[in-house]
C-alpha cells in the first residue's frame, strides 16, 4: 500500500475504534437513546449534503424500503443495543465483541448462496473463532465482570452489522454506500427523536457526555464513512476490511489507557482467538484447492 492508503487505514482504524469510548463516557449522564438521537442526527447532517453534492441522494431514497431495513439492522437497532450495554460493560470487551461481525457476516453470505464458506480455512476460522467468543463470554459473566444481558446485547448488535450489508449490496447493488447511510441516518434521527426528547436529561449534563456525543457524531459516524470510501478506491474491499482488527486493539488499548479499564481474562484469553477466526473466516480463497 501507499502512504496514503497507510494513513486512511490507520486513520479508519481510529475512527471506528473510539466509539466504544465515547459511548461509554456519554451513558454516564444521557440515556442510550439521546446518545444515539445526537450520534445519528449529526451524521446525517454531514452525510446528506455530501451525498446530494455528489447526486447519489435521490439513486438511495428510490431504494427506500431497503434502506429502512438497513438502518433497522445496521443503526437503529445495534447503536441502541451497544449504547445501553455499555452502561454495564467496560468499551474495550465491547469492542472484543463486535470484533465478531467478520465471522456473521461469512455465515450470513452462506446463507446468501457463498459456497467459499465451505472452504477449509474459512470453517477453522468460524470455530476457532466461535470458541473465543465462547471463552470470553463464559469468564466474564462466570467472574461478575460483566453483566450477561450487556454482553448479548454487543453480540445482537454484532449480528446486525453482519446481516445488514450483506443485505444491502444484494437489494442495491451499485448504490453509493455513502448515499445509503446518509439516508439511514436521517430514518434513524426521525424514528429517534420522540424517544430522545421524552428522555432528555433535566438535570446537569457533564461538559465530557455533550462533548462525546457530538465526536460520536461527527467522527466514527460521518467522517468514518467518508474515510472507509476513500480506502476502498485506494485498496479495495478486501484489504479494507482487515480494519475490523485494527478497531478491536484501538478500542481494548483505549479503554486501559484512558478509562483505566481492566485487561480482563476473557480479553486476554479471547481476543487473538476471535480475531485470529474472524480473519480466517472473512478471508476467501483464491482457489478451490
Amino acid at each position: 500500500m501507499t502512504r496514503k492508503s497507510w494513513a486512511l487505514f490507520i486513520a479508519l482504524g481510529f475512527l471506528w475504534g473510539i466509539p466504544y469510548l465515547l459511548i461509554r463516557v456519554a451513558v454516564r449522564d444521557l440515556n442510550p437513546a439521546v446518545v444515539v438521537f445526537g450520534r445519528v442526527l449529526i451524521g446525517a447532517l454531514i452525510l446528506v449534503p455530501i451525498a446530494y453534492r455528489q447526486k447519489t441522494l435521490a439513486v438511495a431514497l428510490r431504494g427506500f424500503k431497503y434502506v429502512f431495513l438497513y438502518a433497522a439492522f445496521e443503526i437503529m437497532g445495534p447503536w441502541f443495543l451497544l449504547t445501553k450495554a455499555e452502561i454495564n460493560l467496560p468499551s474495550g470487551l465491547a469492542g472484543l465483541l463486535i470484533a465478531t461481525v467478520p465471522i456473521w457476516a461469512t455465515i450470513f453470505a452462506s446463507m446468501a448462496g457463498d459456497k467459499t464458506v465451505w472452504h477449509h480455512k474459512r470453517l477453522i476460522g468460524i470455530v476457532v473463532g466461535f470458541i473465543g467468543l465462547i471463552t470470553v463470554v463464559g469468564i466474564e459473566s462466570l467472574t461478575g465482570d460483566s453483566a450477561l444481558w450487556a454482553i448479548l446485547f454487543v453480540l445482537a448488535a454484532a449480528l446486525g452489522y453482519g446481516f445488514a450489508p450483506n443485505m444491502i449490496t444484494t437489494k442495491l447493488p451499485g448504490v453509493s454506500g455513502l448515499a445509503i447511510n446518509a439516508v439511514a441516518m436521517s430514518i434513524a434521527a426521525i424514528v429517534y427523536a420522540p424517544f430522545a426528547f421524552l428522555q432528555w436529561p433535566h438535570g446537569h449534563v457533564a461538559t465530557n457526555s455533550v462533548f462525546s456525543v457530538v465526536a460520536l457524531g461527527v467522527f466514527p459516524t460521518a467522517m468514518a464513512f467518508v474515510v472507509f470510501f476513500a480506502i476502498l478506491k485506494e485498496i479495495g474491499v478486501a484489504r479494507a476490511s482487515l480494519v475490523t482488527y485494527l478497531n478491536t486493539a484501538f478500542a481494548v488499548v483505549l479503554g486501559a489507557l484512558i478509562l483505566s479499564e481492566p485487561l480482563t481474562l476473557g480479553i486476554v484469553i479471547g481476543l487473538p482467538m476471535v480475531l485470529v477466526g474472524s480473519y480466517l473466516a472473512s478471508r476467501k480463497p483464491t482457489n478451490n484447492h
